[in-house]
């Protein structure tokens, strides 16, 4: 792997080392693809129909990569995202139910059918159901960060 996740001024937008840390530990994981054949980072961050993010391992984990779906979700721009701490996808009250998946996540590598509620930068609130959750572990077993996928998001 070419670069630290924990680098703040990093762009990996179409970054080919951070789509295939994404997409092999995806695979690795949870044992399906994320990209089709001939999809690279470029389709994964402007064209692809669902939301990915990811956070680093700070101990106040902050958004290292957010698609474009995943913007206009939640209404950031991609500097906005990679500036916000992922706790922060949540009100306050959403906070302890959000770290428990996240912890699932951390013991047991991957969860599927995560489901809560979110806030975008406007305040609307609203929920995200069918998440997938998983480890960013690169080739070496070094655990770079978590990300997480979804295509179903209504306003609560």
């Amino acid at each position: 792997m070419t670069f630290a996740c924990n680098t703040p001024s990093l762009d990996l937008k179409l970054d080919p080392d951070f789509f295939s840390l994404l997409t092999g530990s995806y695979t690795h994981l949870v044992r399906r693809s994320l990209a089709g054949d001939g999809q690279g980072p470029d389709w994964l961050y402007n064209h692809a129909p669902f939301v990915v993010l990811a956070h680093n391992t700070e101990p106040d984990p902050r958004f290292i990569y957010a698609n474009r779906t995943a913007q206009a979700c939640f209404e950031y721009s991609w500097d906005e995202f990679i500036a916000l701490p992922s706790r922060f996808s949540a009100e306050q009250p959403d906070r302890a139910e959000r770290q428990r998946l996240l912890d699932a996540v951390t013991r047991d590598g991957f969860v599927e059918n995560g489901r809560g509620i979110r806030i975008a930068k406007s305040g609307r609130r609203f929920w995200i159901e069918d998440v997938t959750v998983w480890q960013l572990i690169d080739e070496r077993g070094q655990r770079l960060g978590q990300a997480a996928i979804f295509s179903s998001w209504r306003d609560a």
